[in-house]
């Protein structure tokens, strides 16, 4: 591995260099229209997070897509930490799976990071017809210079967990990753780990399943996810499934960072836990529950239990702390995770959600709150929605926290995102004792975008992050 900085590849030799790293200064994320009633295409929006920038927490570009309807949603990268050795390798192309069209979009954020451009359409027929996959989802660039995406789906819509492969320079399907007919049944995120011989998928539904809101009566009928899909990371098949306990609908998947780690968290929305993986002395692997959030008995609600809603999970690049949204309860929650079998709770903020005080949701019984929170304010906006998708600052001090899921169970679980538009907001963080605390300076309100109320999803930095980059 290269030593020396001027041959160094891109990102960080190690999860310890990449903490040292720079401060962050400008932040990538899409924003969705599909569904807000405001007929213009996604965008990618840059936005400035320099504190000392007189355009700080203000959206400074927006990159629209051709077409209409996308719903862009994550993204990710070129190139990363895993060719860190490979001084040939530039980190300047971010990737846009679309998860409706299935197109995908790379878009050059190299040549000017602060106004990106349009490199190449990855047109849906491309990868219909080469792959057999559809709704793209997690992107993750390999060690071989490759990009890879999940996919949910075939071209039709049915569930199939695949990877699409991706030329890493000139971004041409090379076709799937797994091998002809090996695919999971169901798909979603993913996380590998090379020096384990391993890669691990999890489930959400089939497209045709979700992509029109939640019905309660799919979970009874077995149409979401409950398995974890181990893979061979060398002969690209599946050689284990582990069902959850206690793990209906395991979305996002995060191993340690060290390399040499053999475990790892992911978070279960609908059964709201986390569950702990790890690999067996005979090299099997094994899940157990290590955090569980009880559900909420309400009135006025769709149910009379309202579960936490995990929709997203990460872990500071030191691997002490866990981090996790409950998208609809609506607190932030922090985990020191020093021993992963028992992870401790050491902070806590609300940041919005549905069993705000005020709002049409009465909580009957609460075996956590003793009172429902009050509306969160910021700026003198009342914010909608609750916690979403969140990413960490390299040195673990802030996270950016925005509010939106996925347009269409917006609009069904919190209508008042698609009038508002989603936010973006900026928590600081005890990296000493634990502990969460909103910057009351920072607010990205997205309802105030120029063609109408907007729907911000996942956060990029330039320089690679804590859910982006992985160490081999």
């Amino acid at each position: 591995m290269a030593t020396k900085c001027g041959d160094c590849g891109p990102g960080y030799p190690t999860p310890q260099e990449a903490m040292k790293g720079p401060r962050e200064e400008i932040v990538y994320l899409p924003c969705i229209y599909r569904n807000t009633g405001t007929e213009a295409p996604d965008y990618l929006a840059t936005v400035d997070v320099d504190p000392k920038s007189p355009q700080y927490s203000q959206v400074i570009h927006r990159l629209p897509m051709p077409h209409l309807k996308d719903e862009l949603h994550h993204s990710g990268w070129n190139t990363c930490s895993s060719c860190f050795g490979d001084s040939t390798k530039s980190r300047n192309k971010l990737v846009l799976p679309s998860f409706i069209s299935s197109r995908i979009y790379v878009v050059d954020v190299g040549t000017e990071p602060r106004a990106p451009k349009l490199h190449k359409v990855i047109e849906a027929k491309d990868i219909h017809e080469k792959c057999g996959l559809g709704t793209p989802h997690t992107s993750h660039c390999l060690p071989t210079g490759e990009v890879m995406i999940s996919t949910l789906g075939d071209p039709k819509g049915n569930g199939k967990g695949g990877f699409v492969l991706l030329d890493g320079e000139t971004f041409e399907v090379k076709g799937t990753w797994e091998r002809p007919g090996g695919s999971a049944p169901m798909g979603y995120d993913f996380w590998y780990q090379p020096r384990h011989n391993v890669m691990i998928s999890t489930e959400w539904a089939a497209p045709n399943v979700l992509r029109d809101g939640f019905n309660p009566a799919d979970v009874e009928a077995g149409l979401y996810g409950k398995h974890l899909h181990v893979w061979d990371w060398q002969r690209h098949e599946i050689v284990q499934t582990l069902l959850m306990p206690d793990g209906h609908i395991p979305l996002e998947i995060r191993f340690l960072h060290d390399p040499a780690a053999s475990q790892g968290f992911v978070g279960c929305a609908l059964s709201s836990t986390i569950q702990r993986f790890y690999k067996n002395e005979g090299g099997t692997w094994s899940v157990e529950k290590v955090i569980e959030v009880p559900p909420k008995k309400v009135k006025g609600w769709m149910l009379p239990e309202m579960p936490g809603l995990i929709t997203d999970i990460l872990l500071s690049l030191d691997d002490r702390f866990l981090y996790f949204n409950n998208w609809l309860h609506g607190d932030m929650r922090q985990y020191d995770i020093s021993d992963p079998k028992r992870p401790r709770l050491v902070g806590q903020i609300f940041l919005g959600g549905s069993i705000v005080k005020g709002g049409p949701v009465q909580v009957l019984e609460d075996q956590e709150l003793k009172s429902q929170p009050e509306p969160l304010v910021v700026k003198g906006k009342r914010v909608p929605g609750g916690p979403q998708m969140i990413q960490l600052s390299l040195d673990g001090k802030r996270i950016y926290v925005t509010t939106s899921l996925y347009s269409d169970w917006d609009k069904q679980f919190y209508p008042d995102l698609i009038r508002e538009g989603s936010v973006m907001l900026q928590i600081d963080v005890d990296t000493v004792k634990g502990g969460l605390k909103l910057n009351p300076n920072f607010l990205v309100d997205f309802g105030k975008e120029p063609l109408g109320p907007a729907l911000a999803h996942e956060i990029r930095y330039p320089g690679g992050d804590c859910t982006s980059d992985i160490w081999l």
